[in-house]
């Protein structure tokens, strides 16, 4: 069996815990781009530039450079923005990515204002009391009209929340009770934090161990990732081949675990390259790294983002498994090494 340098684990879940404690909805992934961007610097071999959509990019030099390859991965997340401040004081939200009301259903949330302030809600049902409204509560869609943000604020009107700060376009957050515990990590946001924690254990492990990748290498963190064209631009046209690395869904029906790294051979854009599918599955079993292979049939990436506006290379898609993608998420400490090591794989193969 082949060898691949050592991960430093408690750096990978030190980085991941941190970046999930910014909250970074897309549209407001600064903190979560500086944070990451703060980490890259560390290696001084890597060259570090900023798209104007505020995306970050590190060019890797490596041993070759006659056909460049990508990895990219997104900080942005699911969040929402103050659709409208009802007469009672309260928010009507617009969502921001793709996922149902009830999934965020009770969560903490906060509210940043344009001024800088933040002020603390929570996110429930309108008619969220089981004494007040009995069965309604249960049967009640959960859809815009029914949904509402509570301000932890002294506020039941319009005027009282305005001077607040808050107004209709604000950024709201929800909470993402990041917890690890018995080698598990849960918490919001996994998707695609825990990515992005991936890259970034690769390039420390290739530091430690003194190594460069075979090409050299354009790392792309993404920020409109969960609006669908997050890794449109940002890559330079010699690249050659993209590898996307987001989470991989768990549930019923999908071979993706928790334990395992997965490789998507077709999501809702259709299928990925099966050329480069092959490569990947063929370094998985040559450095024995534990993977599943899957389709995910309501799924989308920053790799398709980059065919559909026009990249020209060869695109896969490899990740951790996680569970109740979209909700409060869940992944396993031994699928994020999985994910690294292949990444790892990836950068060796020549």
């Amino acid at each position: 069996m082949k060898k691949l340098p050592n991960i430093n684990t408690q750096y990978m879940l030190d980085f991941l815990t941190g970046l999930l404690e910014i909250p970074s909805p897309t549209g407001l992934t600064q903190a979560a781009i500086d944070y990451t961007e703060k980490a890259l610097r560390e290696f001084s071999f890597l060259e570090i530039s900023r798209t104007r959509k505020g995306a970050l990019v590190a060019l890797w030099p490596g041993d070759m450079s006659d056909a460049p390859r990508g990895l990219t991965a997104h900080v942005d997340t699911l969040g929402a923005m103050v659709k409208e401040i009802k007469s009672n004081g309260r928010l009507k939200l617009t969502k921001i990515g793709g996922f149902p009301w009830n999934t965020v259903e009770g969560e903490g949330c906060t509210v940043f204002t344009r001024d800088g302030e933040k002020v603390r809600g929570s996110f429930l049902l309108t008619m969220a009391s089981a004494h007040v409204y009995g069965n309604k509560v249960g049967d009640t869609k959960r859809e815009d009209d029914n949904v509402e943000v509570r301000l932890d604020a002294r506020t039941i009107s319009v005027d009282e929340t305005r001077e607040l700060g808050i107004e209709v376009g604000d950024f709201v957050t929800f909470d993402p009770r990041v917890e690890v515990t018995n080698g598990f990590v849960r918490s919001r946001h996994l998707d695609d934090k825990a990515c992005v924690a991936n890259i970034l254990a690769a390039v420390k492990a290739f530091d430690d161990a003194g190594l460069k990748p075979a090409q050299t290498t354009i790392i792309l963190i993404s920020n409109y990732e969960e609006v669908g064209h997050g890794a449109s631009t940002g890559f330079p046209a010699d690249m050659t081949e993209l590898v996307t690395v987001d989470m991989a869904a768990v549930g019923e029906g999908q071979t993706s675990d928790e334990f395992h790294a997965t490789l998507c051979v077709k999501d809702s854009g259709g299928p990925y390259h099966h050329g480069l599918n092959q490569k990947l599955r063929n370094l998985a079993d040559q450095y024995e790294i534990p993977y599943k292979v899957d389709i995910y049939p309501y799924y989308g990436s920053d790799g398709e983002a980059f065919w559909r506006a026009g990249g020209d290379v060869a695109v896969s898609l490899i990740g951790p498994g996680v569970d109740a993608s979209h909700n409060y998420e869940r992944t396993h400490t031994e699928a994020l090494v999985a994910t690294t090591q292949w990444i790892m794989a990836y950068l060796l193969a020549q």
